[in-house]
């Protein structure tokens, strides 16, 4: 154990860790600012040889290589192995695409090298950011759970763990300066231009808000979503039935339920659809309607979902 960091810390990290990782080896997405420096200093005083390191180059600010470079020295000093992912991110919505291509990268990397899951730095305070900017989108259950401590995410092989969701920024501030260890600070984020950012700066100092209540209570809402999710799974497994370009479902009661069914179904059939979208198109549907390239027919108890025929020419 590192006699710099705060001994019940270093057992909340543990703990909080050991409940979502799976068994081998841990890969750490490590970018030089303060929480992910933190991230590593907590694995490297919880672990010997089970941790690698990866840092991503976007691209995107010519002192991204210099920061890389930090983060290099940093595992460097504590016999850490350590790659830099440099990637490219593609035009669009900058902040979507690259976080499309930083998972696909720590993804490729985590299975060249046997990891058997990867750990980012989000935390508390991140937790609260992301809840306040769902709430005020009027988000569902779904986007209300928040940041989940474990997740399963497109184009990454390996599920992605967060295990600092319980710790605010003040607590990972404090390893890393009990350690020593240098940071970067990226100019993106303080960038007004993004929610998150001005949600940040509304509540900076806000001393009502508690970071680690917000944190518990989006976890909730996280157990709550997975219990739908797995009645959901129940329901399909035992009542849908799949027959060439036909799937039929049952109609269930509740809304939440029928809309994950739906959902599902237009996926089964190549097309693609949100619960929040399969929600709304419920809502008017009617006894038919097309949604996702899909048509869905209300027949007595079950919905009857086929490939939407084709449009007739005017």
């Amino acid at each position: 154990m590192d006699p710099a960091i705060d001994p019940p810390l270093l057992a909340r990290f543990r703990a909080d860790l050991a409940a979502i990782r799976p068994e081998g080896k841990l890969g750490l997405a490590v970018s030089g600012g303060p929480d992910s420096m933190a991230l590593l200093g907590l694995a490297a005083a919880s672990f010997d040889s089970a941790v690698e390191v990866a840092t991503v180059d976007h691209g995107l600010r010519k002192e991204a290589t210099e920061e890389c470079a930090l983060v290099e020295r940093v595992c460097a000093e504590r016999s850490i192995p350590c790659t830099t992912l440099r990637i490219t991110v593609a035009e669009g919505n900058r902040q979507d695409r690259a976080r499309a291509a930083r998972y696909a990268a720590l993804g490729r990397w985590a299975g060249q090298r046997g990891l058997a899951a990867i750990a980012t730095a989000h935390h508390a305070d991140d937790q609260v950011e992301t809840l306040l900017m769902r709430l005020n989108r009027g988000s569902g259950l779904a986007g209300l759970a928040g940041i989940r401590a474990r997740a399963e995410i497109e184009g990454c092989p390996v599920p992605v763990l967060r295990p600092l969701l319980g710790f605010t920024k003040g607590e990972l501030q404090t390893v890393v300066g009990r350690l020593g260890l240098p940071v970067v600070q990226d100019p993106s984020n303080r960038d007004d231009r993004y929610d998150r950012v001005r949600i940040r700066q509304q509540i900076v100092g806000v001393d009502w808000i508690d970071r680690k209540a917000f944190a518990r209570s989006a976890a909730h809402l996280s157990e709550a979503e997975q219990t739908l999710e797995s009645l959901a799974e129940e329901l399909w497994n035992a009542a849908a039935v799949e027959s060439g370009q036909k799937v039929e479902i049952p109609v269930p009661s509740q809304p939440d339920l029928a809309a994950r069914l739906i959902a599902r179904a237009v996926r089964t059939l190549g097309g693609t659809v949100s619960k929040g979208e399969a929600q709304a198109f419920l809502k008017t549907m009617g006894t038919r309607g097309n949604i996702g390239g899909v048509l869905i027919e209300r027949r007595s108890d079950r919905y009857v979902c086929t490939p939407e025929p084709p449009r007739r020419g005017g």
